[in-house]
């Protein structure tokens, strides 16, 4: 069996098992899954919404309470990779990911550069990166390790995972029996979605440095 045809059918039988626990245990069932989606990166992060958008269309759920369900979800594994970021310390996350960064696709070096950009647009980066492929979950790590409010990263988390529940799930409720097409779709996307990410960080940091600039008298 070649690798790509060893993923799909992994991937078959984990939807079947999520379709399993969703029809078996409802909206916290979907909830619980998000949260492990989110919390494991090798699982994809289209897998589930999708599919439970699709149920919502044959009439098993309502799509308002899928996307409260996901959002819900994904603020608990937010608040779990918070905790672990409030927990870790700079040498220990260094020799984690140094040893295990592979399977996350993120290195020392590039999680450095995350933590300096975080440092100046924290807020920004919880929210947008919801948005954004691995950064959606381990963006919670560096809130938690700069010791960020909860009353403000709660509130960003939850709207920004909010928005792109709904966008996975409608478009699961309104493509049907094609929901699964959405997944290679987001592939792309995300991609496209890094430039745009680093496109506005450095906007930002244009626009700063030039708030900063003194003026000259004329």
């Amino acid at each position: 069996m070649s690798t790509q045809a060893a993923e799909q059918h992994w991937a078959e039988r984990l939807l079947h098992w999520a379709e399993g626990v969703m029809l078996a245990l409802g909206y916290p069932g979907l909830a619980l899954l998000i949260a492990i989606e989110q919390l494991i990166p090798p699982i994809p992060s289209t897998l589930f919404l999708p599919l439970a958008g699709f149920l919502a269309s044959q009439g098993a759920w309502s799509l308002p309470g899928v996307i409260i369900a996901g959002t819900v979800g994904s603020l608990v594994s937010a608040l779990i990779f918070y905790g672990v970021g409030r927990w870790l310390d700079q040498s220990l996350l260094d020799r984690l990911l140094d040893r295990y960064g592979r399977w996350l696709g993120v290195d020392a070096a590039r999680f450095e550069r995350v933590m300096r950009q975080f440092d100046r647009h924290g807020p920004l980066l919880v929210f947008v990166g919801r948005f954004v492929g691995t950064v959606r979950s381990l963006i919670s790590i560096p809130a938690g390790m700069r010791r960020m409010r909860l009353a403000i990263f709660l509130p960003l988390t939850a709207i920004g995972s909010g928005l792109w529940n709904t966008l996975l799930a409608g478009a699961g409720m309104l493509l049907g029996e094609g929901w699964s097409e959405i997944g290679p779709l987001v592939a792309r996307y995300d991609q496209a979605a890094l430039a745009v990410l680093a496109l506005v960080i450095a906007a930002a940091v244009v626009v700063k440095l030039r708030q900063r600039r003194p003026t000259i008298p004329g």
